[in-house]
């Protein structure tokens, strides 16, 4: 279970409703995050209990320290699509917004 503060706010990953993995690729050598186009850096999407959507990112860098950061529910949408998800239906009014 991870806890971090965004904001005045604390998220508790135990706590979410939902949550999805980063989608990964394989180049050859190594699984590469279609999240973030690395394959030491990593994200994982969560809903809170409110119904809000926020970012956990960590890296497998040492001295690197994970953290967390609000998503609006468009870019929510578009982080899941990019990364091979269906929108949960709360997000299903942007699909025509974030992909052409």
């Amino acid at each position: 279970m991870a806890t971090y503060r965004i904001g005045d706010t604390i998220v508790k990953s135990a706590n979410a409703t939902a949550s999805w993995d980063e989608d990964t690729r394989w180049d050859g050598s190594n699984n590469i995050s279609c999240a973030t186009g690395s394959q030491w850096s990593h994200e994982r999407l969560y809903r809170s209990r409110k119904g809000r959507y926020w970012l956990e990112s960590w890296s497998d860098w040492q001295g690197t320290t994970p953290h967390a950061e609000w998503l609006s529910f468009h870019e929510a949408a578009c982080w899941l699509m990019a990364n091979g998800h269906d929108l949960p239906d709360d997000l299903a009014e942007y699909d025509d917004e974030v992909c052409e």
